[in-house]
């Protein structure tokens, strides 16, 4: 039953990603490079009860599951996704715009995009921090390059600078940010 199921699941992996295909994101422990085809296929496990987003589908795991990602795709998964309302600090509402510019449908990216501009000019005019300026910067300048996942990273640095000016820091910082790593 457990190879039916993970067999469905890579069918319909396979087809979302044929249907729109972005540039491919790594983020994983592994990932296994095929010298004869010169190609990089990222290898994830997930676990029971997580979630994925790829090409703006969300995907919630019944099982551990082990999957291949052979194509081209836009995805998040576990920690990195950021609820809307986990968005409740200015750094963390850039992050969940840019999250949309990311992994949204075109709509959802083009509005993405268009709300990290408006929340970035605003951060730069309340921040004070050279070095929070240059990375708003940085995460904008990526996310207009179409380089998004490089400015959810930056985003996820924000989010720590920010803790720590506001005095939010948690006991680990997995418990108010998306994955740090």
């Amino acid at each position: 039953m457990q190879r039916f199921v993970n067999a469905i699941m890579m069918s319909l992996l396979r087809g979302m990603l044929a249907l729109r295909c972005g540039p491919l994101r790594r983020w994983s422990a592994r990932t296994e490079v095929k010298e004869a085809e010169r190609m990089s296929n990222l290898v994830l496990e997930l676990r029971q009860g997580e979630t994925m987003i790829i090409n703006g589908t969300s995907i919630r795991f019944r099982s551990k599951a082990r999957i291949e990602l052979t194509a081209h795709a836009r995805f998040l998964f576990g920690k990195q996704i950021m609820s809307p309302e986990a968005a409740d600090s200015p750094a963390r509402r850039l992050y969940l715009a840019l999250q949309a510019a990311y992994i949204g449908t075109d709509e959802e990216r083009a509005q993405g995009l268009e709300n990290a501009r408006t929340l970035t000019a605003a951060l730069k005019a309340a921040i004070t921090s050279v070095l929070a300026r240059d990375m708003l910067d940085r995460a904008l300048a990526a996310a207009e390059a179409d380089e998004c996942y490089t400015a959810l990273k930056l985003a996820r640095r924000l989010i720590q600078h920010e803790d720590v000016v506001l005095g939010r820091v948690p006991a680990t910082l997995q418990e108010t940010a998306p994955c740090v790593a």
